[in-house]
């Protein structure tokens, strides 16, 4: 039995690395309330050089994860090999989904058609938020049947 207890990021690895390593530095700074029970933590692709080895170690990864952040860049919705490949098998499990839009992110709108997400500003206030209360929402959007991007008023 695999235990939902991490948080998956899913990010353009090119352009927005920098956004996920300030979401690692906030959880590893004390002064800071934040705590990322980070899913990519667990173990790495073999081999990395293999797509299918790839998204072995991604499914492994979002299985264990009770929720997934999305930081949503420029390109982010460019990225259909790998990110929305995480999108769509986190969907597949029902898992909510956070997108934390950074400067000038591009909203990758047609993965969400059919399945209920959150957008918030890649802020570690909003951030926060949204972990603590988008899961309980996103629930009641599932069970409705509603689909789309939700945003906080």
């Amino acid at each position: 039995m695999v235990y939902k207890t991490k948080t998956y990021v899913a990010f353009d690895g090119s352009n927005d690395i920098n956004y996920y390593k300030t979401m690692k530095m906030w959880s590893e700074n004390d002064k800071i309330d934040f705590t990322l029970n980070n899913a990519h933590d667990l173990k790495q692709a073999r081999d990395s050089s293999l797509p299918e080895s790839i998204k072995r170690s991604l499914r492994e990864r979002i299985q264990a994860s009770k929720i997934m952040i999305l930081i949503v860049g420029k390109e982010t919705h460019h990225h259909t090999k790998f990110v929305k490949y995480e999108v769509n098998y986190a969907q597949s499990l029902n898992i909510p989904i956070i997108m934390a839009v950074v400067k000038d992110g591009v909203l990758p709108t047609s993965w969400f058609n059919d399945y209920p997400a959150i957008k918030i500003p890649f802020e570690l206030d909003q951030i926060n938020l949204a972990i603590n209360d988008w899961p309980t929402n996103f629930l009641k959007h599932l069970k409705k049947g509603d689909t789309g991007i939700w945003h906080y008023k």
